[in-house]
């Protein structure tokens, strides 16, 4: 337990000082398992990444239940329901090159600059660039991919998206815009009409929040009806949880 809590202190002391990186490529049980919620990324490999406090044995013991572990606590289950992971990875090559492309937009701590690729700046509107004028559609009813005007600002159309498969209704990720990394935090009305939940709140804070703490510039792409409407989300705490988001931009 004192190894843990040496462990757990130098997370919350290099946290928003250098990058945290977690590559889960196995069971990671206990007391184990809180190391990678205090980084910055969690990256899970598809069907062999396993994460929980208490494993299946433990709960068949205590409350009965049945529930194996890739239920439990299997990368899927952290990409799509907890929030955990910040990448599902086909296989263990997948989440090592995930985590060299996602380097290249990150300065090596707080006091430096992330780095800067050349790229040159195209000042000529082509036929994509003139398509974003129809994009939206005339009927606020009617949605559209925002993943289409991402991929039209940044460099080279590539945008690295972080949570792709959580809390769907906002999008997070990074880019470049004339060589120089951006946060990008995009509402998605193909996903609930781009509606504001506490999932969502709280993914894209915690993002701002990193990306400040980087000095990373912030695109926001707003189009968004407002928080999603509903006694579920009000009994979880949409005001308070919901406020995160905020407290993050301001």
């Amino acid at each position: 337990l004192a190894m843990f809590a040496d462990i757990f202190r130098n997370n919350v002391h290099a946290s928003g000082v250098v990058p945290q990186i977690s590559l889960i490529m196995g069971p990671c049980a206990g007391g184990a398992a809180y190391s990678p919620a205090l980084t910055d990324y969690v990256v899970m490999v598809d069907k062999s990444s396993h994460m929980f406090i208490t494993g299946p044995d433990v709960i068949k013991t205590v409350t009965g239940e049945d529930v194996d572990m890739e239920t439990l606590g299997g990368a899927r289950q952290h990409n799509t329901t907890t929030g955990t992971s910040t990448y599902l990875a086909t296989d263990e090559a997948d989440a090592i090159e995930f985590v060299r492309e996602l380097l290249d937009f990150l300065p090596s701590n707080n006091l430096a600059e992330a780095p800067v690729t050349e790229h040159e700046q195209e000042l000529e509107l082509d036929d994509a660039d003139l398509a974003l004028d129809a994009l939206i559609p005339d009927s606020a009813n009617q949605p559209y991919n925002m993943r289409a005007v991402i991929e039209q600002i940044v460099d080279d159309g590539h945008f690295m998206e972080m949570q792709a498969l959580y809390a769907p209704n906002i999008m997070i990720g990074y880019g470049r815009i004339e060589g120089h990394t951006v946060g990008i935090v995009a509402n998605q009305p193909m996903q609930f009409a781009g509606t504001l939940d506490i999932n969502a709140s709280e993914k894209a804070a915690r993002f701002v929040r990193n990306c400040d703490a980087f000095n990373i510039p912030i695109i926001t792409l707003v189009d968004v009806p407002g928080f999603l409407p509903g006694k579920d989300q009000e009994f979880q705490g949409i005001i308070r949880r919901g406020a995160k988001l905020l407290y993050a931009y301001a």
